[in-house]
């Protein structure tokens, strides 16, 4: 469990972003965060940049976006993290976090935050084909076991659209909230 939080400072959330359809709509988390009275940064995974307005996103946070290493010496563009919300977490990203792959920034702070006790959540966001497959499952498993819950979404039809409007953003903040309310 991470530490508590100083009294005037607001807990801060990761929020990591992967290439799916419904990232461009991850604004939606992030004021219902805000409202909650979360501050928030966002990680992309280099794919999930192309889905989401990062202009915006960063007048709505006020912090860059991560999607890339910093260099040694640089400064940290965010503070450390009290939890994460994964959202939309896909079938690739799911499967290479559960297989311990941190070949990206996303990944590499999802594989740490375990080590680190970081309280760790996801919106699964994939169609009904990946969600058959036998890794997918497997990867669940291995995530749940390392304490990620995991939100409601079920999969859509392959090449359907998407059933955006089902993806409950907000959920993300209800499966945190047993998780750090002894920490806030």
């Amino acid at each position: 469990m991470t530490e508590p939080t100083a009294p005037d400072k607001k807990p801060f959330l990761y929020v990591v972003v992967c290439a799916a359809g419904v990232a461009r709509d991850v604004g939606k988390l992030i004021t219902a965060a805000q409202e909650a009275n979360w501050d928030v940064g966002v990680i992309a995974t280099p794919q999930g940049l192309g889905f989401i307005d990062a202009t915006a996103i960063e007048a709505q946070t006020g912090y860059p976006i991560r999607s890339a290493w910093r260099s040694p010496g640089d400064p940290r563009p965010l503070p450390p993290a009290d939890a994460i919300a994964v959202a939309p977490a896909t079938f690739n990203t799911i499967n290479k976090w559960a297989a311990g792959i941190s070949d990206t920034l996303a990944l590499g702070i999802l594989c740490e935050a375990y080590g680190m006790g970081i309280p760790t959540v996801a919106l699964p966001y994939l169609n009904s084909a990946q969600a058959a497959h036998p890794a997918y499952h497997q990867s669940l498993d291995r995530l749940r076991g390392m304490g990620v819950r995991f939100g409601s979404c079920e999969p859509h039809r392959p090449r359907a659209g998407g059933a955006a409007e089902r993806f409950r953003w907000e959920e993300a903040l209800d499966l945190l909230e047993p998780l750090v309310s002894t920490a806030r």
